[in-house]
């Protein structure tokens, strides 16, 4: 099970570094792109390797002029990224547009990396309108075109079935490990978790998919290993993942992280797409659908709030307490925050909000405040 782990740890840790190697090993294409609504498997069937990019663990130097400092810590990263020419190798960008904050990184690397191309990915956020879905598929329609013309050749539909199936028995397997972490069955800490699914971002589907099944196996033929703590519920960070050091010390305060809405967590795997019919459908309903499994709050919706899915999920999840991981002017969540804290209050869920910063972050006062949260929640169940 160490050997696993160790290797996606390793994997999530060097995103770049892995992208590179397998380039060089394969000699396809590596095809980076922006969270969170990029169905990876249009590359994939496109004959490149997909990867996310990720904020990078460096502090930022070149890009600080380049980008305002009231940017999130994810935007300013990959435009610092991208001036110190560590994208240079990738044969295609496919930059998001569900924040104003990654529009303005994207002018940027577009300024800055002449020689890469961008394709531009512009998808309906009115979720519930009626002409969603059809709005949904024009732009994958768009899009797979675009790679078609980067390549040099069709992508035929069985190809694109093909990459679906891979890409849905990558996410089953990851279902599989939260849902014997919901079942207190495995004690897996919260920083493999999130390495788990980190590194499917950016490694070979068929390589990660092999090292679950091998994690899985041994998982599950062993006895149950039940964690021990007080139950917590992560939501937040909707681009980047949470600092480990963040997530160690939670865990180390006495808590057990049971289940997540973090993007580099349930949200990013929560949704398969179907194999059958048009794959161009199947993308299309994956995009709306998955906005309903996991409400985001980059996309408008009437019938998904993300307030009401949150109770609901820590409820199932028996968690005792939410804690809200929140990046530094992340405006979507900024907005959103007071219809979350209002929600926990009527449903009687305790709740810690923690501003998160790419640089540093003051970990020894996080600890004091995290303590003093699971104090509240171990008096609350005492009474």
């Amino acid at each position: 099970m160490q050997q696993q782990l160790a290797e996606l740890a390793q994997a999530a840790a060097h995103p770049l570094e892995v992208a590179r190697h397998w380039k060089a090993e394969h000699g396809q294409r590596v095809i980076g792109h922006f969270p969170m609504h990029f169905p990876g498997e249009l590359a994939h069937a496109a004959g490149a390797m997909s990867v996310l990019i990720q904020e990078s663990e460096d502090p930022i130097s070149i890009g600080l002029g380049s980008m305002f400092p009231f940017y999130c810590g994810y935007t300013r990263s990959i435009t610092d990224q991208a001036l110190k020419g560590e994208f240079e190798f990738l044969d295609a960008i496919l930059f998001g547009d569900h924040c104003v904050q990654l529009l303005g990184a994207a002018d940027v690397i577009r300024c800055n990396l002449p020689n890469t191309r961008i394709l531009f990915n512009q998808l309906i956020s009115s979720m519930d309108a009626p002409w969603a879905r059809a709005q949904a598929r024009a732009t994958f329609q768009s899009l797979k075109e675009e790679l078609e013309e980067l390549i040099g050749h069709p992508i035929t539909n069985e190809s694109l079935h093909g990459s679906i199936a891979v890409f849905n028995r990558n996410r089953r397997l990851m279902r599989r490990v939260y849902d014997l972490r919901r079942a207190g069955k495995v004690a897996i800490s919260a920083r493999q978790v999130q390495d788990i699914v980190k590194s499917s971002m950016v490694m070979d589907k068929d390589r990660h998919t092999a090292l679950l099944e091998k994690l899985l196996q041994q998982i599950e033929s062993g006895p149950p290993a039940r964690p021990y703590g007080v139950p917590v519920y992560l939501s937040g960070h909707m681009c980047q993942p949470p600092k480990l050091a963040l997530l160690d010390m939670i865990e180390s305060c006495g808590a057990i992280v049971v289940d997540d809405d973090l993007y580099h967590g349930y949200r990013y795997i929560s949704t398969d797409i179907s194999e059958s019919g048009d794959p161009l459908d199947a993308l299309a309903d994956w995009y709306l659908l998955r906005n309903r499994r996991v409400p985001c709050p980059t996309r408008a919706d009437n019938h998904a709030d993300w307030d009401t899915f949150l109770v609901n999920a820590a409820t199932q999840a028996k968690a005792q307490g939410v804690i809200i991981l929140m990046a530094k002017f992340c405006e979507p969540h900024m907005y959103y925050y007071p219809e979350l804290k209002e929600a926990f209050d009527r449903a009687g869920i305790a709740h810690l909000l923690i501003e998160t910063e790419h640089e540093s972050m003051p970990l020894e006062v996080f600890k004091t405040r995290v303590e003093t949260f699971l104090e509240i929640i171990k008096r609350r169940a005492a009474a």
